[in-house]
């Protein structure tokens, strides 16, 4: 069978408190581990979309409404719905499966993501990832 869940793949969460947010596979467990024998993924996604910014705002106001809060996830393959969209952004550096085992490597590693796609953001690229999924 072809594998089309990989590294880099843009997926919609389906399930769960993030449900309707846009996620990003940073690593794909196919074959499951052993606390989790099932197909699943390491999935960072946008938390909080950033608002829409209008050209008489000032710098401030938009730097404010340009902020992307972000999250780090194990989701099991039947909660997520895979886009014909990838993002080129390196996050396997930054996120683990031992980084999700403490809340506070959790957090540092949701905020290292948060710089990351605030920067993608800004340059303009990847337009369709930060914007809200409307249903």
């Amino acid at each position: 069978m072809v594998k089309f869940l990989k590294t880099n793949k843009a997926v919609i969460i389906l399930q769960g408190r993030f449900a309707g947010r846009k996620a990003v596979i940073v690593r794909p467990f196919d074959d499951g581990t052993r606390d989790r024998p099932y197909g699943h993924c390491l999935v960072a996604g946008v938390a909080k979309y950033p608002k829409k910014v209008i050209r008489k705002d000032s710098a401030k106001k938009t730097a404010k409404k340009s902020r992307v809060k972000a999250f780090v996830k194990l989701v099991n393959y039947n909660h997520i719905m895979p886009t014909r969209y990838t993002l080129d952004v390196d996050l396997k550096d930054v996120v683990s499966e031992d980084s999700l085992q403490s809340r506070d490597k959790k957090v540092t590693a949701a905020k290292e993501i948060k710089a990351r796609f605030q920067e993608r953001f800004k340059t303009g690229k990847n337009r369709w990832f930060f914007s809200k999924l409307r249903f």
